[in-house]
């Protein structure tokens, strides 16, 4: 068995003249997997990922194309309520965003069970919108009583069209689930090229990979409010000139940042240069600085000067 049966009719597919076109949203509570999925969806890594709550800030498209459909996947950040704050409310609002524009919904959840957060993040779906249950990180889930649990469960509702065990992390079912969206997005042209993997930029990118190494090597040493800015991006014909600086709020962060003789930051360089030299198929020239911007995730306009939707 493929997927789990629920209620709800499958799409059929159309014919060969029916190509489908269309946004399909990832969307669930913090540290469920979206990223995760995306990336193995996608091949290469656009979405960063981290053991932190909502690594994830930003909207990112990953663009595949396959035979009979171009799907345009779309990462959010995981949708949470127990924490207030200017950030926190500029990435509910983007999480929200992306459920309501998409053509199709997947709300990815824990296969360790079903939360009030999961129930959250569901609502957020407009009730017109296919919506498919993801039950993810099977591969780590020995008690096969909870997944079954959360199908049963969910299924009963009647809003999921498809609930599909997964796990993003070893790819097991998400070709299954890939063609279950497909099979609903509206009949439509390509939007993007064939090889095209994203709409972002490789400058937004370089940004992300630095971040995704400052939460990674930091952990909790490092408080939620730091970001990383790129100052300089250098477009040579074999080679990128990165400058880029990672913001924090007060004087002590930066010696956490800097390390002992500035050890941390030059392995922060270190490995976001490794990871951007295989994305970009090139040489990478990277340096990394350190600045205090007190109070920069203070309000929502002074994130929007960072780029925060």
């Amino acid at each position: 068995m493929t997927t789990l049966p629920v209620a709800g009719d499958t799409p059929e597919q159309d014919g060969t003249d029916g190509f489908r076109c269309g946004y399909v949203a990832i969307i669930g509570r913090p540290n469920v997997g979206k990223s995760t999925l995306l990336n193995h969806i996608v091949g290469q890594k656009l979405s960063i990922t981290s053991s932190r709550p909502q690594t994830t800030r930003h909207r990112v498209t990953g663009i595949v194309t396959r035979p009979g459909a171009q799907l345009l996947l779309l990462d959010s950040p995981g949708y949470q309520t127990r924490s207030g704050g200017a950030m926190n409310r500029v990435l509910n609002r983007t999480a929200a965003q992306v459920a309501i524009d998409a053509d199709v919904v997947v709300l990815v959840c824990d296969a360790a069970g079903w939360t009030a957060a999961d129930e959250r993040a569901a609502r957020l779906v407009p009730e017109t919108t296919p919506l498919l249950l993801a039950i993810n990180k099977m591969d780590m889930i020995r008690d096969r009583e909870r997944p079954m649990a959360i199908a049963e469960e969910a299924g009963g509702t009647g809003r999921y069209a498809e609930i599909v065990p997964i796990s993003a992390k070893t790819g097991q079912q998400v070709e299954v689930l890939l063609e279950l969206c497909a099979a609903r997005l509206p009949v439509a042209g390509a939007v993007y090229g064939p090889d095209e993997l994203t709409d972002r930029s490789e400058r937004f990118l370089a940004a992300e990979l630095i971040r995704e190494k400052v939460f990674r090597l930091l952990g909790d040493e490092l408080p939620y409010e730091s970001t990383v800015a790129i100052e300089k991006y250098e477009e040579l014909p074999r080679l990128r000139r990165i400058f880029a600086v990672i913001l924090v709020e007060r004087d002590g962060q930066k010696g956490i940042v800097l390390g002992e003789g500035g050890k941390r930051i030059k392995r922060i360089a270190s490995e976001a240069r490794q990871d951007l030299e295989k994305m970009i198929g090139m040489r990478v020239y990277l340096e990394v600085f350190v600045k205090v911007k007190s109070g920069w995730a203070a309000s929502e306009q002074s994130l929007r000067a960072y780029g925060y939707e």
